[in-house]
């Protein structure tokens, strides 16, 4: 049996592309010999200082929260943990269409059997150092001009490499996942490839 590797994404629980593109991992986990790890970067620290359309800034003041409960999260119970946990604001936030805030959270929390009152951590900047540092490490291969999903995985040589997307939807299933995941990593693998794109004519599809 071939040996499993670790993949890491780095996500905002605010980006719907990014939860896409978590679903697609997990699809890929089930498929190929990988484990996927999820880690915090955050919208609002990528964007910290920019010039951004006013109802995107009240976006962004609003992002501080979920990510700051994430990190809280990994801090106290561990990185399986915070995996259970972007599944259940993900789910809450995209497909419940739930506003962000505390009841949010608190319900979220409770979800995946940890103390609601942990919520507070959403309004405590205690976190933001940690923050700042899994949002470095996401983000520092790739560059400032991406933003989230963020992937690092094995290339075809066994070496890591450090991408942004797929931006896809609606996420593939079984088999197609692979292929899908497969082919990105043929690209990112390939030393000098920079860019794969054409325009977004649907938006995000959660099946």
């Amino acid at each position: 049996m071939a040996e499993r590797v670790a993949v890491d994404m780095w996500f905002d629980p605010i980006c719907p592309w990014a939860w896409i593109t978590s679903r697609w991992l997990l699809e890929v986990e089930q498929v190929r010999d990988v484990d996927i790890r999820f880690h915090v970067m955050s919208l609002s620290v990528l964007n910290e200082g920019r010039d951004l359309p006013e109802q995107y800034q009240e976006l962004m003041k609003s992002g501080w929260g979920p990510v700051r409960l994430c990190i809280a999260v990994e801090q106290q119970h561990g990185p399986e943990a915070v995996r259970k946990l972007y599944t259940a604001l993900g789910t809450r936030i995209h497909l419940g269409k739930e506003q962000l805030g505390r009841e949010l959270f608190a319900a979220a929390l409770t979800d995946v059997g940890l103390d609601p009152a942990l919520a507070d951590a959403a309004d405590s900047t205690a976190y933001d150092e940690a923050l700042r540092a899994s949002h470095e490490a996401g983000m520092r291969p790739v560059g400032t001009d991406v933003g989230t999903p963020v992937v690092h995985a094995p290339g075809p040589d066994g070496r890591m490499v450090a991408f942004f997307g797929p931006v896809i939807t609606p996420a593939p299933k079984g088999e197609a996942a692979g292929r899908l995941y497969d082919g990105v990593l043929l690209v990112a693998g390939t030393p000098g490839f920079y860019e794969l794109k054409r325009t977004r004519e649907q938006g995000p599809i959660f099946d």
